[in-house]
């Protein structure tokens, strides 16, 4: 099989999700829907789509579930081994490059996913995003899954330089809840998570549920 023949067939695993992340003068703000799909069944209304690698660091995921569970335990243990070894969380840069060399070693046999990585270090908040063949770019906001464009479009025309992040946790909100309204892989819910200098907190329910009314 070669890459045309992968990229044909990535929309037969990739139907389903959707993950925003925004960088922010203070911090990242990461967000997700729940739904997690299988064709068009909903397999699971309550899916889990961040993961918290660090104290400072966090990914999002959009794939095939079990590729992603894997790449994020793999990234997990070695952001544990860096700071054993070094005294040190490991840099975001870092665990971006890391990742994007895990996939770009599978790129024959690729896993099927797209990554959304935020944190914040010595050198502030980052954002990094990825794609299966370890493609790694960094940006100021972002978005990946079936739902990316509707919720694109939202950061397109409200995203600004400099923003906080309780502002963009508003902004994140609404980009995933557009997609929410008008992607079927898309679904049952946003859960959000915040990074700044004191480290990675997870909005609570209620509290995005105000955003949202």
């Amino acid at each position: 099989m070669d890459y045309s023949d992968i990229i044909n067939n990535i929309d037969r695993f990739t139907t389903g999700t959707t993950t925003v992340g925004i960088k922010c003068a203070d911090g990242v703000v990461l967000a997700t829907d729940r739904r997690a799909t299988a064709g068009y069944l909903v397999a699971n209304r309550s899916a889990q789509k961040i993961y918290i690698l660090d104290n400072h660091l966090a990914a999002t995921i959009a794939g095939a579930v079990a590729d992603a569970q894997n790449i994020m335990d793999i990234i997990t243990a070695e952001a544990k081994l860096y700071k054993i070894r070094r005294g040190k969380p490991i840099p975001v840069q870092s665990a971006s490059r890391l990742l994007s060399n895990i996939l770009f070693q599978s790129r024959l046999l690729p896993y099927i996913l797209q990554l959304i990585v935020g944190g914040f270090d010595e050198t502030g908040p980052r954002l990094f995003v990825l794609d299966l063949f370890g493609s790694l770019t960094e940006e100021k906001f972002t978005s990946t899954g079936s739902g990316s464009p509707m919720a694109l479009g939202v950061l397109e025309s409200k995203y600004f330089d400099n923003i906080k992040v309780e502002e963009a946790i508003s902004l994140a909100v609404h980009a995933v809840n557009s997609a929410i309204n008008r992607d079927i892989g898309s679904g049952d819910g946003v859960d959000v998570v915040k990074i700044t200098s004191k480290g990675v907190e997870k909005i609570p329910e209620g509290e995005v549920n105000k955003y949202l009314s």
